[in-house]
Parts: C-alpha cells; structure tokens; sequence
C-alpha cells in the first residue's frame, strides 16, 4: 500500500540536468499519490521564465560534455523541460516562484511558464516546507 506524503522540492538552478532532475522527480512522486509543491528559487526562476526554459543548457561549464549529455537525452527521447511543466500543472502540482529573485532576475510574474504562481513569502515555509514530509532540494 502506497501512503499519499507532502513532498517539497526546491529547484535552485537553471542548469538542464539539475532542472530535469527536479521535474522528473516532481513527476514520479505524483503519480505515485504524493502532494508536490515545486519551488523555484535562486537561478532557478529563470528555468521557470517562458523565454527562457526552451534554452537552457547542461553542464554550460563543460560545453562538449553537455552537448554529449543532450543529444543523448534526445536520443532517449526524454521529455522536454517545457512538457514537463505542462504536465506537471495538468497533473495537480503546485509550482511556486520566488518572490524576492523574480525582480532579482529582471523577471516580473508575467514572464513565468503558465501554472507557476509567486510563492506567499509569509507562509510557503510555514505551509509548505514545515508541513512536508521529504524536502528535496536541486
């Protein structure tokens, strides 16, 4: 028997892998009957911005290694980032942004990929990270 968890997870980074990571994760635990909010924070909210999300890249630092990584991750035929996102709000997923990094970024809440709603400083971590029962962070 499957128990339902809360589950929290933090995405800090707009690196593809790390993003990637923190999506399929969000994914696998709800449709394993998990609650998941997924937070966007630090460079993370840029993952989370509209024009943004269909560019980003793996492992920027090492540009041969990441190309290698893509291309297999399209070989594989791995869902993209911008799919991801659409399930995720289909599939009932909270996805919040940051509040204090949107403007830090140049962003306003109007840039964020449809579904991503700003976090409410005054209760996220008392809502959502307190009450969760696995915290993950990427």
């Amino acid at each position: 028997m499957i128990t339902s968890r809360n589950v929290s997870i933090m995405c800090f980074h707009d690196e593809l892998c790390q993003v990637f990571n923190a999506l399929m994760t969000a994914l696998s635990l709800l449709r394993n009957g998990s609650k998941v909010t997924v937070f966007f924070g630090s460079r993370g909210v840029l993952a989370a911005h509209r024009g943004h999300v269909g560019s980003l890249t793996c492992m920027p630092d090492s540009p041969e290694e990441g190309e290698a990584v893509m291309k297999r991750m399209d070989e594989l035929d791995l869902p993209l980032v911008e799919d991801m996102f659409v399930m995720l709000v289909a599939e009932g997923a909270t996805l919040l942004a940051c509040p204090l990094n949107i403007p830090l970024f140049g962003m306003s809440p109007n840039d964020l990929v449809k579904g991503v709603k700003v976090a409410d400083p005054t209760s996220y971590y008392k809502d959502v990270v307190i009450q969760a029962d696995m915290n993950l962070t990427f």
